[in-house]
């Protein structure tokens, strides 16, 4: 076999084409392998994810903490014990209501049957045998199997407990890590960088905690507002605890993007109408009537100065995270489209807008329009 050298000049291999083939197989195995690597990592780079979203969100509060003299460790400690002690009430108190009125329909089954019994009898004069449902139901059935069921899988449930509570752990842990220690960290990274390389990062940093940070502030004003609000209301028209449900109420309709307000409304929804239909009612004019004011009151004005996103751009990508990361993506990505639109705004280029053509362009149309056709 000839070898390469002895091969006429006109059909030697270039050498440009064998590097090219070395360097498109080396790509493919680097990218085989790093997908391989992400897709092994891919929990453990989520808990980050969270981890630098839940930093950016309490830092601000470290920050101001700092200047008023307490070390950065002590004040991420601080807010670490506030936020978990107001979520360990938030969720008690709905817990105890939740369950409370669960006992009670459970309680109240037989007199409903009894009711919708009479209800038939009194309009179609015929009665209608509920005893054998009752008795599914509370004696020998629904209620005990659900308990023998449960207790059968204790085991899994101990287990997937054990596994939220390792997890959130190790979120914690990071968390306090880029906290306590941001400066020193944002320092260590700017070291591998040339200075104006690190006037960009650092922008993008600050930017980033910035809008977190206000994402976190406005959704707060509104969710202490919105608990207020409900919480008065609720208690005018008789709603059950109205307290833990407007705190409910609150905080699900703001912290969760897009199915957040429908998903808030359906448990006050619900527990007045087992309670009393009339007050169900009311209780759902209250939220559409709430809903309506926040959008176009509440809303605009509280978050013009921390995140205003428009509308569509703001659906959008929550659809785009709740796709990538599911639950996980669909809260990230308001703070971080807010993070996005603020880098691009600051560095791109603004022109004047030429009023006159603008107006031009508009009396064409206008022309055009009127033209019979």
């Amino acid at each position: 076999m000839a070898s390469i050298e002895s091969l006429p000049s006109g059909n030697r291999v270039p050498p440009w084409l064998t590097k090219a083939i070395a360097l498109f197989w080396l790509g493919w195995v680097a990218v085989y392998i790093g997908t391989g690597m992400v897709r092994a990592l891919r929990s453990l780079l989520l808990v980050l994810l969270i981890s630098l979203f839940i930093s950016f969100a309490i830092e601000p509060a470290v920050n101001r903490m700092e200047g008023w003299g307490i070390r950065r460790g002590v004040g991420t400690g601080i807010v670490f014990i506030g936020t978990i002690g107001a979520i360990a009430g938030f969720s008690a108190a709905v817990g105890t209501a939740l369950a409370t009125q669960i006992t009670e329909f459970v309680d109240q089954v037989p007199s409903y049957l009894d009711d919708i019994d009479s209800w038939i009898f009194r309009n179609f004069n015929t009665h209608v045998d509920f005893d054998e449902v009752r008795n599914e139901f509370v004696a020998g059935g629904g209620v005990q199997d659900y308990a023998g069921t449960f207790a059968d899988n204790i085991v899994g449930l101990g287990t997937f407990v054990l596994g939220i509570l390792f997890q959130t752990f190790t979120v914690m842990l990071f968390t306090f890590y880029l906290v306590a220690e941001g400066p020193k960290l944002r320092r260590t990274v700017c070291s591998f960088l040339e200075p104006e390389r690190q006037a960009t990062v650092l922008a993008i940093w600050d930017l980033a905690i910035e809008k977190t940070g206000g994402y976190i502030y406005s959704r707060s004003i509104l969710a202490v507002l919105s608990a207020i609000a409900h919480w008065i209301v609720f208690t005018i028209i008789g709603v059950p605890f109205p307290l833990p449900l407007a705190l409910w109420v609150g905080v699900v309709s703001q912290f969760i993007p897009v199915i957040g307000t429908y998903f808030a409304g359906a448990l006050p929804l619900l527990i007045a109408v087992i309670d009393q239909p009339s007050t169900g009612l009311w209780t759902l004019i209250m939220i559409i009537i709430y809903q309506q004011v926040e959008n176009y009151i509440l809303s605009p004005r509280i978050t013009a100065r921390t995140m205003e996103i428009h509308v569509a751009v703001a659906f959008g990508s929550v659809l785009v995270g709740s796709a990538l990361l599911g639950v996980v993506g669909a809260l990230l990505a308001l703070p971080f489209t807010a993070t996005a639109q603020g880098f691009i705004s600051g560095y791109r280029s603004h022109h004047e807008i030429e009023e006159t053509t603008l107006a031009k362009s508009a009396k064409r149309r206008g022309r055009r329009q009127a033209e019979p056709t």
